[in-house]
């Protein structure tokens, strides 16, 4: 079994490493919980490895909005202090402050 810490959180802002895109995390798997053909529709010189934390986004760029599945490798801290506009965030998460998102419900 692997031992992995996530180093990002639920409710925080993150921007992709590569890609002009930037959302909010609301779930995270220990290592890839994904499918292998999305695994390997990734190109093999970008593509990441698997046993690391993955993260679940709702995410938006300059276009749309959607839900993203990115390793941390590919994840950057986003200190803009911008809120994401995604529609779906009111669902889960309560009002952005101090540049994070609090979560609507508890965990178990």
């Amino acid at each position: 079994m692997i031992r992995t810490r996530a180093k990002y959180h639920l409710g925080q802002v993150v921007r992709h490493r590569i890609h002009p895109f930037r959302g909010v995390i609301f779930d995270v798997d220990p290592e890839f919980a994904n499918t292998e053909a999305w695994y390997e529709a990734i190109p093999e010189e970008t593509r990441p490895v698997k046993d690391q934390p993955y993260y679940h986004l709702l995410a938006e760029n300059d276009q749309s909005y959607y839900v993203a599945y990115v390793s941390e490798q590919n994840l950057v801290a986003d200190y803009s202090g911008e809120p994401v506009d995604h529609p779906d965030i009111p669902d889960l998460f309560g009002p952005f402050t101090d540049g994070a998102y609090p979560l609507h419900f508890q965990l178990n």
